[in-house]
């Protein structure tokens, strides 16, 4: 089933566009060396978290893939957007909670984690090969 067909065309394809600008948004603070409008450079984030900052890196790349999966207009490429956000945002909340950070600061990560979960859910694949069925997207 996909999600177009269970609401209008346009919210949908709205949505997921304004999601997908998110997470590439979330992927260009993650690259951006200094201070974000999120607050401290997130080198210094991810350290003080207890992740290297390096690693701000490979959460940023894989952000900015699954931003781009959510925007293409097939539902397995949204679906497999959605499904590795999922483990990403997963160990955004686990990483808040051991933290033990405010509702403030780590609010963002389990709405969002909802809102993938609810779009892997309506992308759902009928056949598990047309997710990785190499040329089907051409």
């Amino acid at each position: 089933m996909a999600i177009a067909h269970t609401w209008p065309g346009w919210v949908a394809t709205g949505f997921l566009w304004f999601l997908a600008f998110e997470f590439m948004m979330g992927a260009a603070t993650k690259f951006w060396p200094g201070p974000t409008f999120f607050g401290p450079a997130y080198a210094i984030k991810f350290a003080d978290w207890g992740w290297p900052s390096w690693f701000r890196f490979v959460v940023g790349g894989i952000e900015g893939m699954c931003a781009l999966l959510l925007a293409i207009p097939y539902p397995e490429a949204r679906f497999l957007g959605a499904a590795v956000l999922i483990l990403v945002l997963t160990g955004a909340v686990v990483t808040h909670i051991i933290n033990h950070h405010g509702a403030k600061e780590s609010c963002a990560a389990p709405v969002h984690l909802i809102i993938m979960v609810v779009v892997a859910l309506a992308t759902w694949p009928t056949q598990w090969m047309d997710v990785l069925r190499p040329g089907q997207w051409s």
